[in-house]
């Protein structure tokens, strides 16, 4: 597991104003991404990677280009030149930890004067940036990791049953999204057409989905992956995780409840995938591990492919995770989002190596960047019900909203804000940037 250094120090500040007390990138958490420099800037025009430090963006080919780095951190930087992070990502931990530590230095208070006087040349503005999806995703896995949700979701659909399946507590449950359609941030979500068939209805129709849905959910970024027929021990399979991201992932719960049997989700879960575009490292995240929850005394212990004391006593991460809803009339009249929902990621029954471990456990074989989805966060109390479906009792219990709206599921016009942080006394608190999608209505039939 990652330990605690220089760069974890709150007491650290940097020659970046904006980044002393930033709500989510302060020197302390230095995330990485790709963006393109507005129109107009210097070496502007080509994607290139980035790393978050307040309101700015390093641009890591200018570093290099003004010969800033050295060693693992140019071999790092060198790696993330390109339009994607895969090539860094690939590299594994070890110059990704260089990398952090010479930015770190570059732009701590007591940098040479002669590092401030690139101040033009070497940051530029986030707002005035595009930022890009980090990585070309070669696959992605959506797990079901939040047993709150696996339990809400349960006594909805089997009010008289177990509301967890047998396997639950045994095994990381999961299915294969679509890579192809993960986008940043920002980017417009258009309402899915598909079949959907009321209980009451004699055939199914095909049109817009009526029950849109969020789900606040952790990405997980794979780091150096592993080849076909040789699976990750749990003991290592921390190592193979590069950083965090947060996650929608889009649900149409109509469609779903009528595809679904017996294969799992398809075009319900397939039409769009949210991120927000930076990797928070695994090396950020240190100061914020956790144990894993204990789990009842009438649970399964793991088996012994996902059982490893280390990861059980510092595997889980205390990140607050947050969805808040912005519609339309909220937009017109200047209101601020109304909250939905607050929780923590302690509440994943999972853990992130246990995901990966057993993903690989037949010996499938994981590629730098794919990208996982922890499954929906959570909390046991209703303030904490990471998705509408629960939050509104599968749309029996409408949510009042301050402008006098309601809702059950999503309309045209509304937005989902997801927010996350980290905090602990002692340390400089860190966040994920925030994961935004704005529906548009369906295409016509």
């Amino acid at each position: 597991m990652t330990t605690l250094n220089r760069t974890h120090d709150a007491a650290r500040r940097s020659w970046v104003a904006s980044a002393n007390g930033h709500a989510d990138f302060p020197l302390q958490n230095l995330p990485l991404g790709v963006f393109t420099p507005a129109t107009g800037t210097k070496r502007d025009g080509t994607k290139r990677g980035g790393i978050a430090v307040g309101d700015l963006i390093l641009d890591i080919p200018a570093c290099r280009h003004h010969g800033l780095l050295g060693g693992n951190a140019e071999t790092a930087a060198e790696a993330m030149s390109g339009g994607t992070l895969n090539a860094l990502l690939a590299l594994g931990a070890g110059p990704r930890t260089a990398l952090r530590q010479a930015v770190f230095d570059l732009l701590a208070e007591d940098a040479p004067a002669a590092i401030k006087d690139l101040a033009p040349e070497i940051l530029h503005e986030a707002r005035a940036s595009e930022i890009h999806l980090p990585v070309a995703i070669g696959g992605y896995t959506d797990f079901f990791a939040g047993i709150q949700h696996a339990i809400n979701a349960g006594r909805l659909f089997r009010p008289d049953g177990e509301p967890l399946m047998p396997n639950y507590k045994y095994v990381p449950v999961a299915y294969h999204g679509r890579a192809s359609s993960v986008r940043p941030s920002g980017w417009p979500v258009r309402r899915p057409n598909g079949q959907r068939k009321r209980g009451k209805e004699d055939a199914p129709t095909y049109g817009a989905c009526r029950n849109l849905d969020y789900e606040l959910e952790m990405g997980i970024w794979v780091g150096a992956g592993n080849a076909l027929g040789e699976p990750v021990p749990i003991s290592r399979a921390g190592e193979h995780i590069a950083g965090f991201c947060l996650l929608n992932d889009w649900s149409a719960r109509d469609i779903q409840g009528w595809e679904a049997q017996p294969l799992g989700p398809f075009l319900a879960k397939n039409f769009h995938t949210s991120v927000s575009p930076w990797v928070v490292t695994a090396e950020a995240l240190a100061p914020f591990r956790i144990p894993q929850s204990p789990r009842d005394e009438c649970d399964p212990a793991p088996l012994p492919h996902l059982n490893d004391a280390d990861d059980q006593a510092q595997g889980a991460f205390d990140i607050e995770v947050e969805a808040l809803l912005l519609t339309a009339a909220m937009r017109e009249a200047g209101a601020a989002p109304h909250r939905l929902s607050i929780g923590n990621t302690r509440h994943l029954y999972w853990t992130p190596a246990q995901m990966l471990a057993h993903h690989t456990s037949n010996g499938c074989d994981l590629n730098a960047g794919d990208l996982f989805g922890s499954g929906t966060i959570s909390a046991p109390e209703d303030t904490g019900w990471g998705s509408l479906l629960e939050i509104s009792r599968a749309g029996r219990q409408p949510i009042s909203l301050p402008s006098g709206e309601s809702r059950t599921f999503l309309q045209d016009g509304d937005e989902i804000i997801l927010r996350a942080r980290c905090t602990r006394d002692g340390m400089a608190s860190i966040g994920f940037g925030e994961c935004r999608g704005t529906i548009l209505p369906a295409p016509t039939c």
